[in-house]
């Protein structure tokens, strides 16, 4: 009997890579996994407005070499630190390089250009928006994943770690009335008390108003420490061969998937990589861009080889605040822009491909003469991944003013 590529997916939830390179006994496993399963959301949020340039260049498009005459990566094949190539247009930054084999597997996909619906280059605002899924309204006092929690199917066995933020505070996505829990880790598993920092990043500043705008709800506190101490979570290894990177993004994927193993009762989980400023000597292949990359581009790898079967029940989503300019600046950097670029990974992925609309780069298709344009909504995005893989039923209560029939890109399905 033979099956296809998307149907082994929708079965296994394996890759054929992944049923050519794990051993039998877990080709066998992923066939025996049962239907049904829970579906959980990750969303991975790039602090500091990434670069969807790099993250994603349109190594097709000459006006890319025009505009970044020291930024722009070499075409695919051309040199050492090239871009790697993924259709005509589009390339993927080399530091991405241990996500090919998901791409070619048809899991992982890209949407170029997107982001809020109007320019908001301040990074607390841009991040505000995003996540409160209210662009323009500054008084939303709760996240769209919050929001989102109240509408969602509620599996019964599901308790305090239904939704849950790998980091050091509570995501403003995930703030609002629903029981939600933020852990800097699972070895030093506490709830975070909202208090203030002297420190003056807006990083700092962003994490501060978070904290300020929780309401802090019993969330099971002594059932979750318990499930955790007496199943000895934090001290569960890898699987499936799987190799983090010693960092703060892969040990939060580490977490990630010790909880999915460990059934007990994620939905929706939020996580965050920061440093993705880069006015001043950004790189290319290499420097503190490529340094970033490198390091999402290893934990999403080890991530997706460690849930190995439970990948088919699994999205991340990974998006940013804004882009940056299209024209790099007189530092070898860039600065804040508007249109992103977003990365889907899953076992629900229609990918291997780059998806949504695209302009090119001359000048009369760039926003105010130096941005790209926001040509997808993150807010479609978002919805599509909670309506096709959560089985929200509208988005119109999580986003509201996006309507009942957003503009999906139709990047998700069975």
């Amino acid at each position: 009997m033979s099956l296809s590529r998307r149907a082994l997916l929708r079965s296994a939830g394996l890759s054929l890579l992944g049923l050519a390179t794990l051993p039998p006994f877990l080709a066998r496993a992923a066939e025996a996994l049962p239907t049904g399963r829970r579906k959980v959301l990750v969303t991975l949020f790039l602090r500091g407005g990434a670069d969807g340039l790099s993250l994603l260049p349109p190594v097709g498009d000459p006006d890319y070499y025009r505009l970044r005459p020291q930024l722009a990566l070499a075409a695919p094949g051309s040199a050492e630190d090239a871009a790697l190539r993924l259709d005509d247009t589009f390339g993927l930054h080399p530091g991405l390089e241990p996500l090919l084999p998901w791409w070619r597997e048809g899991v992982l996909a890209a949407v170029p250009a997107v982001g809020l619906p109007h320019p908001v280059r301040s990074h607390f605002d841009a991040q505000d928006f995003v996540e409160s899924g209210t662009p323009g309204v500054k008084s939303t006092r709760d996240g769209y994943l919050n929001r989102a929690l109240a509408l969602l199917p509620v599996d019964p066995s599901a308790g305090a770690f239904r939704a849950v933020a790998l980091q050091p505070t509570l995501p403003r996505a995930l703030a609002g009335d629903a029981p939600a829990l933020a852990l800097d880790s699972l070895q030093s598993f506490r709830l975070r008390v909202p208090r203030r920092t002297g420190a003056l990043s807006f990083d700092s500043l962003y994490a501060s108003a978070v904290d300020e705008a929780l309401r802090t709800t019993g969330v099971e506190t002594s059932s979750a420490l318990s499930l955790v101490t007496d199943r000895q979570l934090a001290d569960q290894p890898p699987q499936h061969g799987a190799t983090y990177p010693r960092s703060p993004l892969g040990r939060r994927l580490q977490d990630l998937a010790r909880l999915i193993h460990a059934d007990v009762g994620l939905q929706l989980a939020a996580t965050e990589s920061g440093g993705w400023d880069t006015h001043i000597l950004q790189g290319r292949g290499k420097g503190p861009f490529a340094t970033r990359a490198k390091d999402l581009g290893e934990s999403l790898a080890a991530f997706a080889t460690d849930l190995g079967p439970r990948l088919a029940d699994v999205l991340v989503v990974v998006l940013s605040e804004f882009g940056r300019t299209a024209r790099e600046n007189g530092n070898r950097g860039t600065d804040h822009g508007t249109g992103g670029a977003v990365l889907l990974l899953g076992g629900t992925v229609r990918g291997g491909r780059v998806a949504g609309p695209w302009r090119g780069l001359s000048e009369p298709n760039l926003l105010d003469g130096r941005d790209v344009p926001s040509l997808t909504d993150v807010r479609n995005v978002l919805a599509e991944a909670l309506m096709t893989h959560c089985g929200l039923l509208t988005p119109e209560a999580v986003f509201p003013g996006l309507g009942a029939r957003p503009a999906l890109l139709r990047l998700l399905g069975d």
